[in-house]
C-alpha cells in the first residue's frame, strides 16, 4: 500500500512529524519523523517504523530492543502535515528506558541535559494520567506482593473487593444526592479505585470496559 495522498511530506526533507500515542491510556510517547517508505512499512507490517535523522535510515522501532508499537491507528491532522499513531507498546518508548520520553518536566528539578534520568514526582500527575497510573501500580502490587499492603488483601479475596465496591458505590450514590462536589469526587475516586482492583483481580484490563463502550457507541 502507498503512502496516503493525503500525507503532505515536507518539500525540503521529505517527512512528516509523528506523535505516537499509548492507544490504551492516550499518554504520549514519543515524537518522531517518518518519510513516505516508512509510513508505508508502518502500513504494510503493522508495526511502527520511522526515520532516523541522526543514522539517516530508516528505523524499526523495537527490531533490536524489542520494544516494539503495535500500529492500532494512524490520524493526521487538519493539514495533513503531521500524524498521531495510536499503538501498543510491547515496552518502553525512551532508549533511555523510560516508559515514555516526555519523563521531564521544564522548570523542574532534573537534570535538563540529553538522556539525563528523570527524578521521582516529576512531572507532576495531571487528570488523564491517574487511570493509567494506577493501572501499573496495581500490576506491581499484584507480582510483588508487599506485606501489609491493602491492594494486596482486596487482589486475594473476591467476595472482599465486591463488597468494597457495593459499599463505595452506595456511598458515591447518597454523595450524588446531597453532598458537597468535594465529598462526590473523593467517593468516586473509592469506587474508581475498587473497580481497577477488582479488574485487577480477574486480570482484566480497563481498557476492555473502554472498548465495550467504543462498541455501545458505534451501535
Amino acid at each position: 500500500m502507498s503512502a496516503p495522498e493525503a500525507i503532505r511530506f515536507d518539500p525540503e526533507t521529505g517527512l512528516v512529524p509523528c506523535v505516537v500515542q499509548d492507544a490504551g491510556s492516550g499518554e504520549v510517547l514519543t515524537v518522531a519523523y517518518m518519510n513516505a517508505e516508512a509510513l508505508e512499512l508502518t502500513i504494510g507490517s503493522g508495526e511502527m517504523h520511522f526515520w532516523s535523522r541522526s543514522r539517516q535510515e530508516i528505523w524499526h522501532k523495537g527490531a533490536t530492543s524489542g520494544n516494539t508499537q503495535r500500529a492500532v491507528s494512524l490520524r493526521y491532522d487538519c493539514d495533513g502535515d503531521a500524524i498521531v499513531a495510536l499503538v501498543e507498546a510491547a515496552g518502553p518508548a525512551c532508549h533511555t528506558g523510560e516508559r515514555t520520553c516526555f519523563y521531564r518536566e521544564l522548570g523542574g528539578a532534573a537534570d535538563p541535559g540529553p538522556d539525563a534520568p528523570g527524578i521521582s514526582g516529576e512531572p507532576e500527575a495531571v487528570g488523564h494520567e491517574a487511570i493509567p497510573e494506577l493501572e501499573r501500580t496495581l500490576a506491581a502490587r499484584k507480582a510483588q506482593r508487599p506485606a501489609g499492603s491493602y491492594t494486596v488483601e482486596l487482589l486475594d479475596d473476591p467476595e472482599l473487593v465486591g463488597a468494597k465496591i457495593r459499599e463505595e458505590a452506595d456511598e458515591v450514590a447518597r454523595a450524588i444526592s446531597g453532598e458537597s462536589d468535594e465529598r462526590v469526587a473523593e467517593e468516586a475516586a473509592d469506587v474508581l479505585y475498587h473497580v481497577q482492583v477488582g479488574l485487577a483481580s480477574r486480570e482484566i484490563s480497563l481498557q476492555a470496559a473502554f472498548e465495550v463502550l467504543n462498541a455501545r457507541r458505534r451501535g
